[in-house]
């Protein structure tokens, strides 16, 4: 049994397409135990063996109690070389793809490690803690996740369908705050043309930049997020671009281009102030840059302005030859997202529907006739008729306010 976890070292150290998977936690705490063992001397070194034992252990429950399970999802969600390169549909040469094989047979027997291989060589009768495994095809459903690496991803787009941008870089946001499709009520049409758009999107198909614009709390920045949870399984994932990281995007684009996946590029609450560096940014991503956006990408903005620019008096009656020519600057911007979708403020019928239906979801029982009552005077003492206010009135009635 030595000579077979000294091998199973060995086979740890040999990995080659798959060597991120050696600068993982568990398996480092996994490699230092087999190296442990290997030299393991009984009544010298048993204490050192047995604290990283339990190193080990702690390191996997933090994460699950299936060995097999973890290297799984560590082979799952790698983003090696060579699932890059045939996820760009790139020939990879044969000696790799055949490496890549072999080395899909050592993560195999690695996986299949159990406790009592450990505790046959350590000269110890107390407790340990166990972990557990099962077979696995990991060759099999490796090809598995290449043929459908359009959807499923791979490295970080694998585990995490929302990311944001942190100092230039994609980082997930493992919690997001969305709401499901199926939670928004009310703004059916405009909610079926992002949905339609988007749906091109992940098909391949010609999507266009959106615009989402209208009244505050009418749901455009939820519906944009709903959406993109919907069609994540179908290859979507959402990054909030902030309006300060506008100059970024070309960078973000190269480092997607050749990614199997389609992406939203996210950009909240847009509006620019006058001479606005991020304005002449975004206005060359969509329309007219060398670097614009890709086949698998697509910007979706929301604003509660129609034109983004905040615009003064001045600025239509200052000292500027061409005035016209500067109106029609600032109004260009918006004029470049293919599709444009205005969201106003509810009616009154449409706002107690919205009420109507948020209660039903909330299990609330009442008069409808008080419901629709309360709901319009709290209306009139928050800002309007809204999604929002309608769902905020239905959350303090839920819990007594």
């Amino acid at each position: 049994m030595k000579k077979k976890l000294q091998e199973l070292k060995w086979k740890i150290d040999s990995l080659t397409v798959f060597s991120h998977i050696k600068n993982d936690d568990v398996i480092r705490r996994l490699h230092a135990l087999l190296d442990a063992v290997d030299k393991y001397v009984p009544d010298k070194e048993t204490d050192h063996a047995i604290s990283l034992y339990s190193d080990f252990v702690s390191a996997l429950y933090e994460n699950t109690s299936d060995l097999t399970d973890y290297i799984h999802t560590l082979l799952l969600q790698d983003d090696n070389f060579y699932v890059k390169e045939t996820a760009a549909g790139r020939s990879v040469p044969e000696t790799i793809r055949q490496s890549a094989q072999q080395e899909l047979l050592l993560l195999a027997e690695i996986a299949a490690l159990t406790p009592a291989d450990i505790r046959e060589v350590l000269d110890y009768k107390g407790f340990l803690p166990e972990w557990t495994t099962h077979a696995a095809d990991f060759q099999k459903e490796f090809e598995e996740k290449l043929k459908n690496i359009t959807k499923t991803g791979y490295g970080i787009f694998a585990k995490y369908n929302f990311f944001r941008l942190d100092n230039g870089e994609i980082v997930p946001v493992a919690h997001p705050d969305h709401q499901s499709l199926d939670q928004l009520f009310g703004y059916e049409r405009e909610r079926n043309l992002i949905l339609k758009n988007t749906q091109a999107l992940t098909s391949g198909e010609s999507a266009s930049n959106m615009l989402l614009y209208g009244d505050a709390g009418t749901g455009k920045s939820s519906t944009i997020k709903a959406v993109a949870a919907a069609l994540a399984p179908q290859g979507l994932r959402l990054i909030e671009v902030k309006k300060n990281q506008l100059y970024q995007i070309p960078q973000i684009m190269e480092e997607l281009a050749s990614n199997p996946l389609k992406f939203i590029l996210f950009i909240d609450d847009l509006s620019f102030n006058g001479n606005d560096d991020n304005f002449s940014a975004l206005k060359a991503t969509l329309e007219g840059s060398i670097s614009g956006c890709g086949d698998n990408v697509a910007i979706y903005a929301t604003s509660n302005r129609r034109h983004l620019v905040k615009e003064t008096f001045s600025d239509r009656t200052g000292d500027e030859l061409h005035v016209n020519d500067t109106l029609q600057e600032t109004m260009s911007l918006s004029a470049r997202f293919g599709l444009t979708i205005t969201f106003q403020k509810p009616d009154k019928d449409q706002y107690l529907t919205i009420v109507r239906s948020l209660a039903a979801e909330y299990g609330i029982e009442m008069d409808e006739g008080e419901l629709f009552r309360k709901a319009e005077a709290y209306a009139i003492r928050k800002s309007g008729r809204s999604p929002r206010t309608a769902k905020q009135f239905i959350e303090l009635l839920k819990i007594g306010i």
